[in-house]
């Protein structure tokens, strides 16, 4: 089974992000805006297994304030990202608590964790470096707050299901 385990946060302009999604991600109508903690795995650990590491790795974690602003990009693998500019060391720390245990075997290591939102993914260098451009004329600031973390069933055809979430207390 495919899982993710990811941050869904709410913002009162969350119409701009969907916009944005809408013209540059072809998983817009899969999954909401998200932040992911632990990239989409493929294991046979039971929900109770997984329940239960993902409550002991968040033990003690407290809601936090996120803002996010700005875009990036990957050109290598052509996605667009929304930047957090603010929740990041509370972020990479769920993320590195996460990783332990049962899950320390799917670490990526290649690749430094750098917290973000998808908003797109573009294959032409040309269209990419546009959509850059484009995106780089939204000067909107994205601000919430983080309270609840999610396991996230993905099917074979990338639909994102919740399988359950927990209270950051």
């Amino acid at each position: 089974m495919k899982r993710a385990i990811i941050l869904f946060p709410k913002f009162e302009n969350q119409q701009v992000i969907e916009s944005i999604r809408g013209k540059y991600d072809p998983l817009a109508g899969f999954i909401a805006p998200h932040l992911t903690l632990v990239f989409p795995f493929d294991s046979d650990l039971t929900t109770e297994e997984l329940r239960l590491h993902v409550e002991h790795a968040l033990a003690g974690a407290k809601p936090f304030r996120v803002r996010l602003n700005g875009f990036s990009g990957d050109f290598r693998d052509g996605y667009l990202f929304l930047n957090v500019k603010t929740g990041n060391d509370e972020i990479i720390e769920l993320h590195d608590r996460l990783y332990t245990g049962i899950l320390q075997q799917f670490l990526f290591r290649r690749l430094q964790y750098c917290p973000h939102l998808t908003v797109g993914k573009v294959e032409q260098l040309d269209n990419f470096e546009q959509a850059l451009e484009e995106l780089a004329s939204i000067d909107e600031q994205f601000e919430g707050v983080i309270d609840r973390v999610c396991i996230d069933n993905i099917d074979a055809g990338d639909q994102s299901v919740s399988e359950c979430s927990f209270h950051l207390e």
